[in-house]
């Protein structure tokens, strides 16, 4: 079964962004222009809109319109957007501009346009997605696409939906026009996508460092409480970027809610102490993009997880040695991302390993031949024991060394019933030999574990030598 959720990510060591400058954190904000595109009857819509908003457990009023939900929307766009643009109009800023609200807003747009804003799309109207069907939100964002471009003079290179549906990014992926997706918050840096084979790059958006908690029962109460977070988010990011792991730390405002005197305030709390630190980048989602495309450009990687069964197993059915049974029942159970590298797939190849029966994992383990054995010499070992073999010198003993392996072979097998196993790549030839010494006199149960213990790591190893 086919896992789509990516929970691997970049791991413990994040890739460096190089940031213009060598800056130490990228800070974007976004201001998000959703005025007159929002539920509303007027609009065409079976009911008034209920979300972010002041007034906190609103509902929708099916076929009547919200006095109070509309008012506060147009102060949004009467005085919320000039406030945050006076604050804001002297750094790069992204908007997430919904048509049908640009189309309303053209001194808005003007005004976007003259700060030297990105203007991108949140799509054609400012309403749930979640059970539209997939054609009608197709329709949607072309008709986004179009309307966007009439109105700004260019079509709009970065898409943010916001209230998705399970459709969303994909639609976005396969539109084919877009430098960058941001309808994920999956991560603190940008990334790759791939969708039908096609790489998309992603620009993770923020749901905690938003003004939209305001509107939230467990949210911002005050300016203060908004700027304290903003400001903590920044210094543990500035930090990572010193440590020399930058991140880009993102921003999300709304007209309506920020745009308040209450918490204007904030925001300019926040600018004075960024601009406070040297190695800033202010930047739009757009320069983020292009940046990261030109730095980090996707490299296609084998993707185990992508690989139908049979490629499945003709590429990993040798890993445990003349065991394919591993990789079949690894492919048939779920797989994704976190599959495609080594150290994934090596621990669920091992999980199905200890969760193999009894007679199973003996088999696995009688399976492995000799050490410097008859096999080796008659060169008929698998490529990766050959392989193996040869990196501790196995392949080019001495005939007193030759003897000596084979006696104690000879004795680990008599005694034990199944070849003595280790992870050679993990040692040399005289740590070999001192181990095949100790281990021999050791009682059948405990080197049983520990074979066992040797066959996941000589896996482990293995699949370093095919995946990242």
């Amino acid at each position: 079964m086919r896992y789509s959720r990516d929970l691997r990510g970049y791991g413990e060591t994040t890739p460096d962004p190089q940031w213009p400058g060598g800056a130490k954190i990228a800070v974007q904000i976004v201001v998000n222009y959703e005025e007159g595109g929002e539920n509303s009857i007027e609009h065409g819509d079976a009911a008034s809109e209920a979300f972010l908003s002041e007034i906190i457990g609103c509902q929708p009023w099916p076929g009547q319109r919200h006095w109070n939900m509309e008012s506060i929307y147009d102060y949004g766009a009467r005085a919320g957007f000039w406030r945050l643009h006076r604050l804001l109009k002297d750094i790069p800023v992204t908007v997430y501009g919904v048509a049908t609200a640009l189309e309303r807003s053209p001194g808005q747009v003007a005004a976007m346009q003259a700060a030297g804003w990105e203007i991108a799309t949140h799509g054609l109207k400012w309403i749930d997605y979640r059970d539209v069907p997939r054609e009608v939100e197709a329709q949607h964002i072309a008709e986004a696409i179009r309307l966007h471009e009439a109105v700004t003079g260019s079509r709009p290179l970065g898409f943010y939906q916001g209230r998705t549906s399970m459709n969303t990014v994909a639609l976005g992926c396969e539109e084919g026009g877009f430098e960058y997706l941001a309808d994920t918050i999956a991560d603190d840096l940008p990334y790759w996508h791939v969708h039908q084979g096609r790489p998309q790059l992603m620009v993770p958006y923020t749901m905690d460092a938003n003004d939209m908690r305001f509107s939230s029962g467990q949210g911002f109460g005050t300016g203060v409480e908004f700027f304290d977070y903003l400001r903590d988010s920044f210094d543990v990011l500035y930090a990572e970027g010193q440590a020399g792991a930058p991140k880009m730390m993102s921003i999300g405002l709304h007209c309506r809610l920020a745009g308040r005197p209450g918490r204007a305030m904030a925001i300019q709390r926040f600018l004075d102490h960024a601009r406070a630190h040297e190695g800033v980048w202010f930047a739009s989602r757009l320069d983020i993009a292009r940046h990261w495309a030109e730095t980090h450009p996707f490299q296609p990687r084998l993707r185990p997880s992508e690989m139908s069964r049979d490629d499945f197993v003709a590429k990993f059915g040798g890993i445990y040695e003349h065991s394919p049974f591993i990789a079949e029942r690894v492919w048939d159970a779920e797989m994704g991302a976190v599959h495609d590298s080594a150290a994934g797939l090596s621990a669920r190849m091992a999980q199905v390993f200890r969760s193999a029966s009894d007679q199973e994992r003996l088999g696995v383990l009688v399976a492995h031949p000799d050490l410097a054995g008859k096999l080796a010499q008659a060169k008929r070992l698998t490529t990766e024991s050959t392989a193996e073999q040869a990196s501790a010198g196995l392949d080019s003993l001495t005939d007193e060394e030759r003897a000596t392996f084979t006696a104690l072979n000879d004795a680990y097998v008599g005694k034990h019933g199944f070849p003595f196993i280790i992870a050679v790549r993990d040692h040399d030839k005289p740590g070999i030999l001192a181990a095949m010494q100790r281990r021999v006199e050791n009682d059948t149960v405990t080197e049983r574990a520990e074979a066992e213990r040797q066959v996941t790591r000589i896996a482990e190893l293995r699949l370093k030598e095919v995946l990242t």
